[in-house]
C-alpha cells in the first residue's frame, strides 16, 4: 500500500504550517534548479542497461522510435530524467507518483459506467516519491513538445506556467474539499466540453469533438475488424512481424492445443486478481487466439501480449492486453517497492491515482523462456482510449490542455499525499510555477544533448536503431 502518516491525526491547521515550514529546508524557487553533477551517468548506458531484461530483436526499435524527436526520445527517458531528479533538491511531501507524468500520458478512456473521461493512463513507473518530480516531468514534456511544435519561447513558457499553475490552483481547491469530494472528483468530458464551448475557438472545437468520436469507436469491436483476419471459420489475429506475431508462429514447434492449454492456465490466475462480480463476466469469454505486440515507446521491448477473447458468439469480442511489468525506474533513487510483484504494484498505484479504472485491471506472474518469472499486468487493449497529439496544437489550445492536465495530476496526487500541506507549500503567488518553467528550460536542453549523445551512439555502430515506416 502507499504509505505515509495519517493526515487526520493532525488539524489542517497545523498541516498547512507543516507545509510552509517544507519552504525553509526546500525553497520553492529551489526546484528551478538542474543539478547534472561532473559523473552525470552516460544516457546510453542507463539505456542499455534497461535492454538487457528486454526481448533482444527488440530493443533496437525501440532505440528508432526514441530517435524520431527530441520529444519521443523524452517519452522514453524516464530512467534517465529519474537519476536527475534524485540528485536535486526535494520537498519530502511524498505522494503516490504517476512517475511518467509526460503530457502523451494523458487522455480519454471509458469508465465502467461508460462515460468519457479525463486522467492519466500510463501508470509503468508509478512509485511514492516527492509529488514535484510528477509536476516536473509534465511541464519539461511541454516545453519539448512546444520546441517540436514551432512554439516561440514565450508562448512555450505561458503554456508550462498556466499548466503549473492550474496544478497548484486545484491543489488548493481540493485542500478545502472534504476527503469524499476528492475521491469522487472525476473530469467527465461531456461536462467539459460543454463548459470549454465559450473558450475555444471553433476549430479547436471541432478537432476537440472529432477527437472524442473517435474515442468512442476505439474499442474491442473495432480492434477485431483491425487486428484480426477468419481463419477455418474463427477469427485470428494477423500477422505483421516483428510488431505482432501471433504464438502459433512464435512456437512452431509446440502443438496448438499445448500452447493454449499454458494461455488458459495464465488468464486462470489473472482472474483471481479481479473481484468477484467481474470473475464472472470474464468468465462468460472465452480465449480463441494470443500474440505478442509492440506497444508504445519506452516499453518497447518488454513482454506485451493481446489476448482475443469471444463471449456469445463472434459480435462479442473483448481484447486483453498483458504488459510486462519491471521496477519502476524511481525505485533504484526512492527506495523497493512494496509490492515484491510488479504487475500489482502497477494495478495498485493506478486505482490509487485514477478516477475510475478499467474493470478488468489485474496482474499475473509466468515463467519466460529461460524458466524466469516476469510480472504482467492485464487491461483492455482499448477501451475508448485516445489522446492528443502535441505536436497538432496551437500554443492557445496547448495551455488548455495543459491546464486539464494540471487539474487531473493535481486530483491523482490529492487521493494519496497530503493535500492540505501541500498547498500550503506551493502557496498562493506564482513562485513555484516560475521555478517549473524555468527547469523545463534547462532540462528540455538537457533532452537535446542526450538525444544528440544516443544518435551518437547509433551512428558509430554502438547501438542499433531501426526506423519504421510511417
Amino acid at each position: 500500500m502507499f504509505a505515509r502518516e495519517r493526515s487526520g491525526a493532525e488539524t489542517p491547521a497545523e498541516r498547512a504550517e507543516r507545509g510552509k515550514a517544507v519552504r525553509r529546508e526546500a525553497p520553492r524557487r529551489a526546484v528551478a534548479a538542474l543539478q547534472v553533477p561532473s559523473n552525470r551517468p552516460d544516457p546510453v548506458d542507463l539505456l542499455e542497461g534497461q535492454a538487457t531484461t528486454r526481448i533482444p530483436e527488440l530493443v533496437p526499435i525501440r532505440y528508432g522510435r526514441m530517435l524520431t524527436s527530441p520529444f519521443a526520445f523524452y517519452r522514453g527517458a524516464a530512467l534517465l530524467m529519474a537519476s536527475d531528479l534524485a540528485g536535486g533538491p526535494q520537498s519530502g511531501l511524498t505522494v503516490q507518483l504517476c512517475g511518467d507524468a509526460h503530457v502523451s500520458n494523458f487522455g480519454v478512456f471509458g469508465s465502467a459506467e461508460r462515460r468519457l473521461v479525463f486522467d492519466l493512463n500510463d501508470f509503468d513507473e508509478t512509485h511514492p516519491g516527492p509529488f514535484e518530480w510528477d509536476v516536473k516531468r509534465l511541464g519539461a514534456s511541454l516545453e519539448i513538445a512546444g520546441r517540436t511544435a514551432g512554439f516561440s519561447a514565450d508562448e512555450r513558457r505561458a503554456v508550462v506556467v498556466r499548466t503549473v499553475g492550474s496544478y497548484r490552483e486545484s491543489m488548493r481547491d481540493f485542500a478545502g474539499q472534504t476527503n469524499l469530494e476528492v475521491w469522487y472528483a472525476r473530469a467527465e468530458m461531456d461536462e467539459l466540453l460543454r463548459s470549454l464551448q465559450p473558450i475555444l475557438k471553433k476549430k479547436q472545437l471541432a478537432r476537440t469533438e472529432k477527437l472524442l468520436a473517435k474515442a468512442r469507436t476505439r474499442d474491442s469491436m473495432q480492434a477485431l475488424g483491425k487486428l484480426t483476419t477468419i481463419v477455418d471459420g474463427r477469427p485470428s489475429i494477423i500477422s505483421a512481424p516483428p510488431l505482432v506475431v501471433p504464438v502459433a508462429e512464435l512456437y512452431p514447434e509446440r502443438q496448438a492445443h499445448d500452447i493454449y492449454a499454458e494461455l488458459e492456465s495464465l488468464l486462470a490466475g489473472y482472474i483471481d486478481t479481479l473481484t468477484p462480480d467481474r470473475r464472472v463476466l470474464l468468465d462468460q469469454f472465452q480465449m480463441v487466439d494470443m500474440a505478442r505486440k509492440v506497444v508504445g515507446v519506452g516499453s518497447v521491448g518488454t513482454r506485451a501480449w493481446i489476448a482475443l477473447l469471444l463471449g456469445r458468439d463472434g459480435d462479442d469480442p473483448l481484447f486483453l492486453q498483458a504488459k510486462q511489468a519491471e521496477a519502476s525506474v524511481l525505485e533504484r533513487f526512492l527506495g523497493e517497492s512494496v509490492y515484491a510483484q510488479h504487475g500489482e504494484r502497477v494495478v495498485q498505484g493506478q486505482r490509487l491515482m485514477q478516477a475510475s479504472s478499467d474493470i478488468f485491471l489485474g496482474w499475473q506472474s509466468r515463467a519466460d523462456d529461460a524458466g524466469h518469472a516476469v510480472d504482467f499486468y492485464v487491461r483492455q487493449l482499448r477501451d475508448w482510449k485516445g489522446s492528443a497529439e502535441p505536436g497538432e496544437m496551437s500554443p492557445d489550445g496547448m495551455v488548455a490542455y495543459g491546464r486539464l492536465c494540471g487539474w487531473t495530476l493535481a486530483r491523482a496526487h490529492a487521493r494519496s499525499g497530503d493535500r492540505v500541506a501541500i498547498a500550503s507549500y506551493l502557496g498562493g503567488g506564482t513562485t513555484f510555477d516560475e521555478a517549473i518553467a524555468d527547469f523545463s528550460v534547462d532540462y528540455a536542453e538537457q533532452n537535446d544533448r542526450d538525444f544528440a549523445t544516443v544518435e551518437a551512439a547509433v551512428a558509430s555502430g554502438r547501438i542499433e536503431a531501426v526506423r519504421e515506416e510511417v
